[in-house]
């Protein structure tokens, strides 16, 4: 009897110690971020978010390749402005705009033209991206690699685009709901190769 009152004894004691241990929750208090040493890029990150309205303004030339170089340029001579799993580099950027569908060629510092339509309106199931001139669609090599890697790569592509945009004025904002069947279609590629679009103009 005894016995099994020491035991019934130690099982309490051992339940009502892990009870403690699992409420007893351990803080650290954290200073507030100051960046101050460095309050630009605490204004890019404050700043950046998405926006749903475009003016039908046209983006310059040296504006769009600050902005593809930002997602998909050469930072190094092998190396990108985003990471990607073992270096497999295994993504293509695509720009959509009112004179056709565009390949960015990062190397030659170049756009190679795909096709000659307007393919925007494949991106308006949402309206109010249509007035956005700018639609680039982040596509990934699966074969290449493992298309989980290929979304990692795509995020880091389109965020490193965010920040530029604050940086610039531009508004952008990031996308899957359009038509991937109509564009991968049309421009002869697989459609589980497409993984995103983000849409980019100046503000109204």
């Amino acid at each position: 009897m005894l016995k099994i009152k020491g035991l019934l004894l130690a099982f309490i004691l051992v339940v009502s110690a892990s009870n403690v241990r699992a409420g007893d929750v351990v803080t650290k208090k954290l200073p507030v971020p100051e960046f101050k040493t460095n309050q630009e890029l605490y204004k890019l990150f404050k700043e950046r978010k998405s926006v749903k309205e475009f003016s039908d303004k046209a983006i310059d030339d040296v504006t769009l390749s600050e902005i593809l170089w930002s997602a998909w340029g050469f930072s190094h001579d092998d190396k990108r402005t985003v990471p990607t799993a073992k270096n497999t580099q295994n993504m293509s950027l695509y720009v959509v705009k009112a004179d056709g569908t565009w390949l960015y060629d990062a190397k030659a510092s170049e756009l190679k033209q795909v096709v000659k339509d307007d393919l925007r309106s494949f991106f308006t199931l949402q309206g109010y991206v249509k007035d956005a001139p700018v639609i680039l669609v982040y596509v990934g090599d699966r074969a290449k690699y493992d298309h989980h890697y290929s979304e990692m790569h795509a995020g880091s592509m389109y965020q490193n685009v965010a920040l530029y945009c604050v940086s610039k004025g531009l508004n952008n904002v990031v996308r899957g709901y359009f038509d991937v069947d109509a564009f991968a279609g049309k421009i002869g590629i697989s459609k589980d190769a497409v993984i995103i679009s983000q849409a980019i103009g100046w503000a109204k």
